[in-house]
């Protein structure tokens, strides 16, 4: 085995790295895959290796289209209703039902309504032409015409019509194996997570069903194979056991360049690195090779890399394979919600909500992270940020890849402004009681959805806006912000804001003085936040400088990345909500009861999505209940319009 050191090439675009790896893979790899012949009832889902044509005609023998009466049309050619032709049960007339054979002479079917029976009788009172309400012969599919064309995806309905047409058995693409091996010392399976396993710094290993599934989606077969270690001989040998099983080999992490990333040393040493970095955000450490004829490819192990990859590298080989091009994503034009900025040099994939407004639709950006798997749970889509760009402004159009229908899109609530935990609540009620409708939320702070509401770039905003002139909430901002604007203001919660802090309060942390302590790290929420705000006005009371806060920068878009932040450590407080501080079992200091209401553009208040979201705020009682089993609310008022213009 030649030794190889490790090469840090320079990073290929992605343009170039999708061209490199369908080329060599269509020089080195026979595709599509040779064919094999199954039953037709275990067809679904799999692609043709040739043409199928009918056998038989479908029906093939002539039926009636309906119960009634068969006769001989041209028996009833002289009937009127003046003068009704008279036919003879059993002998010129048969009853006959859907789908029975038309008896041997006859050639039409009367509906039973259109008669007048009479003892052994029936009346017939217009002419019915031949083969009325009769099925003929090869209506539906006629012997030897084309069923199913080579290359194509066999369906439920396909299924029926190919068994319909007397087939049994039918030639299809072999389904590409592509053997996943997990890599990582630190990972375990999840099963073992009841045997107490799940302790620093084990992480679940879930990939590779992510994997699985997507792969099985399209038309392969996955096979998964035990986890290996951080080791070489340990890599080698899963890979060496899965070339000789699987088309396709992916190694799921170990691309980086950390000194526990091997797969670019094991894969040179086997064969053939041909790309080793790609110019894009997530996934840059993805690597390319072959080990003879079979492609083997280094995906990055963070959730978000790895099904980036699968779509952007693995994909189009498993089309390859099976000679089919797979459904792509829906693309749509959308207005940005808010500013979005991106390093030149990259082609960055960001994950987005998506709703349509007043005839708009508008997106909103979620988190980046290469970990955030939640974020392509929640996501609606994506853009594209282009290596040649800084970013998109706020309005801008961009273009969106959907993961959703357009259906699905159309029947989203948009709701841009505060965080808040019933938003949760609220979403999943909603989805309970009307399934059609979703809730698509964008923490952008208070004054960023009173803003997108005057934009007209959502149909609510949640806000908790305290006015320290007048003590109150939320209406003095709308009077300024919104003069003009028709809007609807309603109460969904009053909440407690207090001072998060870990278990036990271990730093004796009291009130906000305690925040400038030199052993004391603050985390923040984002600036136009009314959390923000009102950390704001109590500081300016106190008279306490941000500067003097350590962590007074550092932001977080929810209350509940505020909890987290305090659970895990990065923070020993943060401004937030008892029920965030509940949810994550931290201490809570309480420092006010605040309201926080939605905001409703008038023009959007008749939608039956919002009359939906009503609906739930206004009656359902399990809502109500959930709400109050969280701990820090108060629903006195909740669907209680507080002010209108």
């Amino acid at each position: 085995m030649k030794v190889s050191k490790k090469v840090f090439h320079k990073l290929i675009s992605l343009k170039e790295a999708k061209r490199l790896l369908i080329k060599t893979f269509k020089e080195k790899v026979f595709c599509p895959l040779p064919p094999e012949i199954i039953p037709v009832k275990d067809s679904f889902n799999r692609v043709t290796a040739e043409p199928v044509f009918a056998k038989l005609s479908s029906p093939y023998f002539h039926s009636s289209a309906m119960d009634g009466y068969a006769v001989k049309a041209k028996s009833t050619f002289s009937a009127t209703e003046k003068d009704p032709v008279r036919l003879k049960i059993g002998e010129e007339a048969y009853w006959i039902e859907t789908g029975d054979p038309i008896p041997e002479g006859f050639d039409a079917v009367i509906p039973i309504e259109e008669v007048n029976i009479q003892e052994n009788y029936i009346e017939i009172y217009k002419s019915y032409p031949p083969y009325h309400n009769v099925r003929p012969v090869g209506e539906d599919i006629v012997a030897t015409e084309l069923i199913i064309p080579e290359n194509h995806f066999i369906g439920a309905a396909e299924i029926g019509a190919m068994l319909a047409s007397g087939i049994l058995e039918v030639k299809v693409r072999q389904k590409p194996v592509i053997g996943i091996i997990p890599i990582g010392s630190e990972l375990i399976e999840p099963e073992k997570i009841k045997e107490g396993f799940l302790k620093p710094p084990n992480l679940i290993e879930y990939n590779s069903l992510v994997l699985s599934n997507l792969i099985k989606r399209d038309g392969g077969e996955p096979k998964v194979y035990p986890i290996a270690k951080d080791d070489e001989k340990d890599i080698e040998k899963s890979i060496l056991k899965a070339y000789k099983e699987c088309d396709l080999m992916l190694l799921n992490a170990g691309s980086g360049y950390g000194k526990e990333d091997f797969t670019y040393k094991v894969i040179s040493e086997l064969g053939k690195v041909i790309i080793n970095g790609v110019a894009i955000k997530p996934a840059k450490p993805f690597i390319a090779g072959f080990i003879k004829n079979k492609p083997i490819l280094g995906i990055p192990g963070y959730p978000v890399s790895s099904f980036l990859c699968y779509h952007l590298f693995v994909k189009p080989l498993i089309e390859l394979y099976l000679g089919v091009k797979l459904k792509k994503e829906e693309k749509i034009q959308a207005i940005l919600s808010r500013p979005i900025s991106s390093n030149i040099g990259v082609d960055e994939f960001v994950r987005v909500k998506v709703g349509k407004v007043g005839g708009k639709y508008i997106v909103s950006p979620m988190g980046r992270g290469a970990g955030l798997l939640m974020s392509v749970v929640r996501a609606d889509g994506y853009i594209v940020i282009p290596s040649g760009s800084e970013g998109y402004s706020q309005g801008q159009t961009v273009d969106v890849f959907l993961w959703k229908t357009k259906d699905e899109i159309d029947n989203t609530i948009v709701c841009i402004g505060s965080h808040d935990n019933t938003l949760d609540i609220l979403y999943n009620y909603l989805r309970k009681k009307y399934p059609h409708i979703s809730l698509s939320s964008a923490h952008v702070g208070s004054v960023g959805g009173l803003i997108a509401i005057k934009r007209g770039e959502t149909h609510i905003a949640g806000t908790h806006l305290l006015d320290e002139a007048t003590g109150e909430y939320n209406i003095p901002f709308i009077k300024k912000l919104l003069p003009e604007k028709k809007v609807v203001l309603i109460n969904l919660v009053y909440r407690i804001q207090g001072l998060i802090i870990k278990k036990g309060n271990p730093k004796n942390i009291k009130s906000f003085e305690d925040l400038i302590r030199e052993d004391v790290v603050f985390i923040n929420r984002q600036a136009g936040s009314g959390t923000r705000l009102l950390l704001d006005k109590y500081l300016r009371e106190l008279k306490i400088e941000s500067s003097q806060i350590k962590g007074y920068e550092n932001e977080e878009y929810t209350h509940m990345g505020i909890a987290q932040a305090v659970a895990s450590g990065r923070a020993d407080v943060g401004l937030g909500i008892l029920a965030a501080a509940k949810a994550l079992d931290l201490d809570f200091i309480p420092v006010a009861e605040e309201r926080y209401d939605l905001l409703i553009a008038k023009e959007f208040l008749n939608l039956d999505i919002i009359q939906a979201l009503l609906d739930i705020i206004k009656n359902d009682k399990d809502f109500k209940n959930a709400i109050l089993s969280l701990g820090g609310y108060d629903i006195r008022d909740m669907g209680k319009i507080i002010y209108e213009n």
